[in-house]
């Protein structure tokens, strides 16, 4: 079964940073975000090599049980595995724009703000959701941090909460006609003819993991690549190809992995237990 595990080993195995898949879009920052998905996918499906489309669209087709869009998450769903949400940004230190959507530790089946055809593509209720964020220099690969939500994002309720209070204050604004909506809020009939609407949306952001997880790896500028990932414990015990990592390790000096501690997003307070993986190309 493909998973992070294989991901990272493809990546090890055959480091292809300069993104020369390009997307359908026009504008270049959409451009290079559909170049860094198409990656993303070409590592979790072992295509990165693959020159025929119809070879790689049969083996993306086997590995992924969904492909999404840019308005729903997640990006991807793994047959019987993680979801993925991919995030490209061009400065090393930008937060992450999640927009509409709140940070997901979990991936719900019942969450409003996912597709039919996610809730629908195989039998499941709730997912692991891993966040793969690519800073983009041009067409070139700088740096990618492979986290799992539930190691860097609070639990939904965090969230809900914040959402919900905010919502149930601007609806209890007197004198305005609400409309149900699942955003903050829908004005109807705003102008005297009742032709004007407003939408009150949230807009969420988080920290990119380079810079939350900085008290545990710092990026070295030098270098022409960086790479970072960081998985619990339990969750990188769960994988039956974990063994493989380490032998890797030993065929490649720049590979690394370490036994760390990081900060529990619900309570820093608590340790939890997680590997620290590595991976340089020097310039």
């Amino acid at each position: 079964m493909n998973n992070i595990i294989s991901a990272i080993i493809n990546l090890v195995e055959n480091p292809k940073i300069e993104l020369i898949r390009k997307g359908s879009s026009h504008n270049r920052a959409n451009n290079m975000g559909e170049a860094l998905e198409e990656y993303i996918k070409d590592l979790f499906a072992n295509t990165v090599d693959i020159e025929d489309e119809q070879v790689r669209n049969a083996a993306i087709s086997t590995t992924f049980s969904y492909l999404g869009n840019q308005n729903n998450p997640p990006d991807s769903m793994l047959h019987g595995g993680d979801a993925i949400e991919v995030k490209k940004i061009e400065s090393k230190n930008s937060a992450l724009a999640l927009n509409s959507s709140y940070p997901k530790a979990k991936l719900f089946a019942v969450s409003p703000m996912i597709k039919k055809e996610c809730r629908e593509c195989e039998n499941w209720t709730v997912k692991d959701m891993i966040y793969a964020v690519g800073v983009v220099n041009d067409n070139n690969l700088e740096s990618l941090a492979f986290v799992y939500g539930e190691d860097y994002c609070a639990n939904k309720e965090t969230y809900e909460n914040v959402k919900n209070t905010i919502k149930t204050g601007v609806e209890a604004i007197p004198n305005v006609e609400f409309a149900e909506s699942k955003e903050l809020g829908h004005v109807n009939r705003v102008d005297p003819l009742g032709i004007t609407y407003l939408r009150i949306r949230g807009m969420w952001g988080i920290e990119n993991p380079f810079t939350v997880f900085k008290y545990v790896y710092s990026r070295n500028p030098q270098n022409k690549f960086n790479f970072m990932c960081i998985i619990n414990t339990d969750k990188f015990n769960s994988f039956e190809n974990t063994p493989d990592l380490y032998a890797l390790m030993k065929e490649n000096k720049k590979f690394e992995i370490q036994d760390i501690h990081i900060k529990n997003p619900n309570n820093p307070a608590q340790l939890k237990e997680a590997k620290l993986i590595t991976f340089e190309i020097e310039a």
